[in-house]
This record gives C-alpha cells, structure tokens and sequence, in this order.
C-alpha cells in the first residue's frame, strides 16, 4: 500500500479543511501515479476534489462514519476494519492512500511507500503528517532536484518502510 501527500516545511498539509497549496506540477504527478489505481480518502477530502466527484479513471473508495453516505460511484466504507477488508480485493502496490490527516495516520502503519511532494515553505496549517524524517522505519529513498513555481521551491521524494509494517 502507498500513500501521496503533499508537505509544508513543517509537514503540514491543511488548513481549515483546504490543501496549504496548489501546484500544476503536483497534481499532474498525482495524477499520473493514481490513475488506473485504487485512491481511498475520508469524505471531507473527497469531497473537496476537483469538480466535487470521484476521481476519473481510478477506484475511488471513501471512509466515512455516515453510514447513509453516497458519494459518485465511490465504494464507500464505515470503518477501518471494513475499509482493509475492501482493500484486499487490490494488488498491494494499486492502492494510494490520499488523505486526509485522521486518514493518513490511521493507515500510515500499513504503508511501504510514502510519494511525498516537500514544498520549502512555512504555512499556517492546522493539520499535519507525521515528520518521516524522523520515524526510524522509514528512509528516504528518491529526491528530485530541486523544483520550481513561481518563487516556491518544491522536491518530489519518496520514502520507504524499512521495517514495522503492520499489513
């Protein structure tokens, strides 16, 4: 299973439900990493997708606690536990976890690969990801050069689980 997630310099990812930043760069890797592959999100972050709908061209699963829930042609779940038995259904390594913070962290352990976008800026953020940096089971295993838009300066990196995987 792996995860994408764009970062602040503080490993922040939102604030007040809304990403910290777009950028055209981001997205199109999103996209061409996701598409043909499994994304699960919690309702509030797709919700928020582009045009308020399931992601084209991809198996969209959500996770939500509202058990009358409907979202597009989503699968939706109401557990974690339901969510892995879902997941099951898909090749390992088809599946990205997509956000957002209770997301992440809840299926974190289950993760061998991290897409992380690190943006070198500081924003006001009110959610965060956990510093991989700073988890002893994960290294860091690809870092782009550096990128650019407009005066932000972004890397396009991936970690990898060494060891402590729950799956």
């Amino acid at each position: 299973m792996n995860l994408i997630v764009c970062v602040d310099s503080r490993w922040g990812i939102g604030n007040r439900g809304d990403l910290l930043v777009s950028i055209p760069a981001d997205k199109r890797m999103f996209k061409e990493r996701t598409t043909g592959k499994v994304v699960l999100g919690g309702r509030k972050t797709m919700k928020g997708l582009p045009g308020g709908t399931t992601l084209k061209g991809r198996t969209n699963i959500v996770l939500t606690s509202k058990q009358d829930y409907t979202f597009g042609d989503a699968v939706i779940v109401h557990s974690m536990e339901e969510a892995l038995v879902e997941l099951q259904k898909y090749p390992e390594d088809s599946i990205y976890i997509i956000g957002g913070g209770k997301v992440y962290e809840q299926f974190l352990p289950y993760c061998k690969k991290a897409y992380v976008t690190k943006v070198d800026y500081c924003y006001e953020a009110d959610t965060f990801f956990p510093n991989l940096d700073e988890q002893e089971d994960w290294v860091l295993t690809h870092d782009s050069e550096e990128q650019t838009y407009y005066d932000l300066e972004y890397y396009f990196t991936i970690y990898q689980r060494t060891k402590g995987l729950v799956y």
